[in-house]
């Protein structure tokens, strides 16, 4: 971003709909760059690089879907958010659209509040996505350097990305942590080699990083979300992996796995792909029973804290909304096993 300002490159044949479109980004603060064309636009991002795309669908030459799946197949040009703008409102369009790699999709015309809405939120998300990679960077460097103060720098930054994402849905960083030592207890109850108890320790608190993009009016509502705003909900799952896609450190690679199926149940009632049993990979299996003996514990806007033991009795009995057939049997019975350390780890963090 130059000078603190995101940069987003307008790209539309109609020179109403990019004026239209530069007033109402230029009057939230951020610069704009315009493209009557697709090829121009392509040719614009091989000198500057925008932080979004602004996309028209129907041009002349190089439509669209063409643009964006240049886009996402270029390294130097992967990482930067696509949304998408076109009078197409049928299903096969937009799916196109996704497909191709586009975050985003918007039928003309545009709600002018909605795309403000949509620009802030990938924006955002991009400005993380940039944290983690120069991070997933500097901890490849180090690593090789092998020490151990180098090594706790790395971690502690990682605990302060996710205390970023979890500080808008919680008070303080306390879940973060706990998280870490719930997984890490299991992992370890399980058998896992300690390589593996060590990386979940660190790569488990990534888990809702995708939070970052849901709106604060999903995200904090106090009542039950709607059908609509559920399905905005649970997109933080492809969110955080999107997000945390090609690092390969062995913390970032697993926190992307965890953040896709962290919400994936054994009885395939989860989402976001209604993975079932052993297609579900054990992280994220760990971090389901994790993350839901941690939000029964905890007081949330829609519901009171719940004690120790009763929420052991739900996850072992079921409750009618939650089931023991939601987690794997292995998991589950690692937790029965230890739930007494998640009882010391949860009463050590208030």
């Amino acid at each position: 971003m130059k000078d603190g300002k995101a940069m987003v490159l307008i790209v539309d044949d109609d020179t109403t709909s990019r004026q239209i479109a530069r007033f109402l980004l230029q009057t939230q603060g951020y610069d704009t760059l315009e493209a009557e064309s697709g090829e121009a636009a392509l040719e614009l991002t091989r000198v500057a690089l925008p932080d979004l795309v602004i996309l028209d669908v129907e041009m002349q030459g190089i439509n669209g879907f063409d643009v964006v799946n240049h886009l996402k197949n270029e390294d130097r040009t992967r990482s930067i958010p696509v949304i998408m703008v076109t009078g197409l409102a049928d299903r096969a369009s937009r799916m196109r659209a996704l497909e191709a790699g586009a975050e985003d999709y918007l039928i003309k015309p545009v709600d002018a509040a909605e795309l403000r809405t949509r620009v802030r939120n990938h924006l955002r998300l991009k400005e993380y996505g940039d944290l983690l990679a120069d991070l997933n960077r500097v901890l490849e460097t180090r690593v090789k350097e092998k020490t151990a103060q180098l090594q706790d720098s790395h971690r502690q930054t990682i605990y302060l990305l996710t205390s970023a994402a979890e500080y808008r849905d919680e008070a303080t960083g306390a879940h973060v942590r706990r998280i870490s030592h719930f997984a890490s207890a299991l992992a370890r109850a399980m058998g896992m080699e300690e390589e593996f108890v060590d990386t979940i320790f660190y790569a488990s608190p990534m888990h809702d990083i995708g939070k970052i993009a849901i709106p604060d009016s999903i995200l904090l509502k106090p009542g039950p979300l709607s059908p609509s705003e559920w399905e905005v909900m649970k997109t933080h799952t492809t969110l955080g992996k999107d997000m945390l896609r090609g690092g390969t450190s062995p913390y970032i690679e697993m926190g992307a796995l965890i953040a896709q199926t962290h919400h994936e149940c054994w009885d395939g009632t989860g989402y976001p792909a209604g993975l079932r049993e052993e297609e579900i990979p054990v992280p994220g299996r760990i971090m389901l029973l994790c993350d839901q003996y941690d939000a029964l514990r905890s007081r949330r806007p829609y519901k009171p804290a719940i004690d120790h033991e009763e929420v052991v009795r739900i996850i072992l009995q079921g409750d009618g909304r939650t089931r023991p057939s939601q987690f794997c049997p292995a998991v589950r019975e690692a937790f029965r096993a230890r739930s007494n350390e998640f009882e010391a780890i949860y009463s050590q963090s208030q």
